[in-house]
């Protein structure tokens, strides 16, 4: 058997192997709104994509560039094709960060046209965990000491249709018009 996954839109797509061709946008905006954050131990289903369009509006609310809004929108996009894994397990998981990594830099290559320098990699970093830190507090009542920032924007931590977050998703991704 191949090393491929068939995706929402019926493409094969080889996570070791990643082309950009195959990237999808509908493939990634339908599979993270599908994806539960926290590997499902909030009070409820909150999505990836969700958790996306908050950092989306975190990056808008700062006044960061097109280029960071979108990355920060798309920042999680690899897991469409490879899944997630919590952060204590991934940090000790060297193979899965190359290849998720790869994947994650043909994403961004694809529809930002170019890579990400450190001090925009640092930006989406941060606004990352400032998310996190508001949805444990949100979603499981925990305030984490290794997380703490100020966030700009109102979020939506509501619990809501993956349609609607999926539809939403992409709305703000064809607004972009690759700016």
């Amino acid at each position: 058997m191949k090393d491929y996954i068939h995706t929402y839109s019926g493409k094969k797509f080889c996570p070791l192997d990643p082309k950009i061709e195959d990237i999808d946008i509908n493939d990634i905006s339908h599979a993270l709104s599908l994806m539960t954050r926290a590997n499902g131990h909030y009070k409820y289903f909150y999505s990836v994509a969700q958790h996306s369009i908050n950092c989306y509006k975190e990056a808008f609310a700062r006044n960061y560039s097109k280029k960071v809004q979108l990355a920060c929108l798309l920042h999680d996009a690899s897991e469409a094709y490879i899944s997630d894994i919590t952060r204590p397990v991934k940090k000790n998981l060297s193979e899965y960060r190359v290849i998720e990594k790869n994947i994650q830099d043909k994403i961004y290559r694809k529809f930002l046209g170019e890579d990400l320098n450190e001090n925009e990699i640092k930006f989406i970093g941060d606004i990352d965990d400032c998310i996190l830190h508001f949805e444990f507090i949100e979603l499981m009542g925990v305030t984490r000491e290794d997380f703490h920032c100020e966030c700009n924007a109102k979020f939506d931590f509501s619990k809501r249709d993956f349609e609607e977050v999926e539809r939403e998703f992409l709305e703000i991704f064809k607004s972009f018009n690759k700016f």
